[in-house]
């Protein structure tokens, strides 16, 4: 299981809460210490789409003054990639099935597996 996230995150410190209290062993990544890649942000996009994985309702998107912005798609990847406080997280990964934001029934539905 792997946690693209942010520490200071309610929603990411929720989903590690969440598979520890059920012994998942997971490795986190802290978006703020080391960058989700462009790949692996793709991995997510090609599956949810791309604006699925902007969190339109951040303070940091208001910001940067994105409301408006018309990119496409490889361009919105790289923003992702370096601004990670724009990113809906968590990001969660479990082998190719994958899981964004604070979705507790798809990781039961992993974990019952």
């Amino acid at each position: 299981m792997q946690i693209f996230g942010i520490r200071k995150s309610a929603d990411t410190r929720k989903a590690l809460r969440f598979f520890s209290e059920r012994r998942v062993k997971t490795h986190f990544v802290d978006l703020m210490e080391r960058p989700a890649s462009l790949g692996e942000l793709r991995r997510f996009a090609q599956k949810f789409g791309v604006m699925l994985l902007v969190d339109k309702d951040s303070k940091r998107f208001a910001e940067l003054g994105l409301r408006y912005a018309q990119l496409s798609d490889d361009r919105w990847l790289e923003k992702l990639s370096q601004e990670p406080l724009i990113l809906r997280i968590p990001l969660v990964r479990n082998a190719n099935q994958l899981a964004i934001g604070a979705d507790e029934s798809t990781w039961k539905d992993w974990i019952d597996r």
